[in-house]
């Protein structure tokens, strides 16, 4: 059997999902490094490179994201909060 550790807590995630334009769009949680893809497996590809190939550490988002590299640190808590604001929009 195979275990699987949560990342720890000084390790960034790398949120993946599409954006409103329907292209990829992989983001570290700190704005660090993001970038946009044409396939999911491409998005995935570099996020596992940037994060040091950690899948644990890989989120893929429900909602639309987009890329935004001037955002502040994001969070699991500020993404619902963005996305509860667009639905209320």
């Amino acid at each position: 059997m195979i275990t699987i550790e949560p990342p720890s807590c000084g390790s960034s995630l790398v949120f993946i999902g599409k954006n409103g334009r329907g292209q990829w769009v992989a983001q570290e949680q700190n704005g660090l490094f993001g970038g946009l893809f044409v396939s999911r497996a491409n998005a995935v590809r570099y996020a596992l490179f940037e994060n040091g190939h950690r899948p644990e550490a890989i989120i893929e988002t429900a909602g639309p994201i987009e890329l935004d590299m001037n955002a502040l640190p994001f969070t699991a808590a500020t993404s619902v909060e963005r996305l509860q604001q667009r639905r209320v929009a």
